[in-house]
């Protein structure tokens, strides 16, 4: 899997620097969500995410797990593939806002796995001030929802790190069915894997 879990179950940590990154700011726009949950909204990813881009994906903390640290190149060449995935799958890792006050928490949602069994890959990447709130099973309830409902997807395959033991609870109080460790290029780890079909 190209991105996987990471600050599903973490503690929270406290806010970074003086001033307040783009996350913990409000958003001044306002955000058209397809999909929300009780707390979460979620919207495609656009040109003018930039620097919502670079706050998740720069982070140490939320790349530490998946092949991290990243450089601001990289993060904008995820932001670019989201964007194009959705153009193309309808899918991506999309991003996730407080509806209570619109700051911007992070991404959740799908990616293509095996498009020609109509299954589709699940991740959560969570800025870490909202670690630990419960966001990471609320999106991922919404994406279920959403996958096996709207967008007719057969089944949902996802991994994490072996240190992020968490993750793996989650999935499995979601549904998901260990099954086995596949190796993962960008960690040359032996990450478990799960899956959850459709009933």
């Amino acid at each position: 899997m190209s991105s996987r879990w990471h600050g599903v179950e973490d503690p929270p940590v406290g806010l970074r620097g003086p001033a307040a990154p783009l996350s913990e700011r409000p958003s001044r726009v306002l955000q058209i969500y397809f999909l929300t949950s009780e707390r979460l909204g979620f919207r495609c990813w656009n040109s003018r995410d930039e620097s919502r881009a670079i706050d998740l994906w720069c982070n140490q903390q939320v790349t530490a797990l998946i092949g991290g640290p990243w450089s601001r190149e990289a993060a904008l060449d995820r932001l670019s593939q989201e964007i194009d995935q959705q153009r193309q799958y309808r899918v991506a890792y999309w991003p996730v806002f407080l509806r209570a006050d619109g700051r911007f928490a992070g991404c959740a949602g799908l990616r293509p796995y095996e498009s020609g069994k109509a299954i589709y890959e699940m991740g959560v990447h969570l800025l870490p001030e909202f670690w630990g709130q419960g966001l990471a099973r609320e999106a991922c309830e919404a994406i279920v929802s959403h996958a096996f409902g709207r967008l007719g997807i057969s089944a949902i395959f996802a991994g994490h790190h072996p240190r992020n033991a968490a993750s793996g609870r989650l999935l499995m109080k979601l549904g998901f069915t260990y099954q086995g460790d596949q190796r993962y290029i960008p960690t040359g780890l032996m990450h478990p894997t799960y899956l959850l079909r459709k009933n």
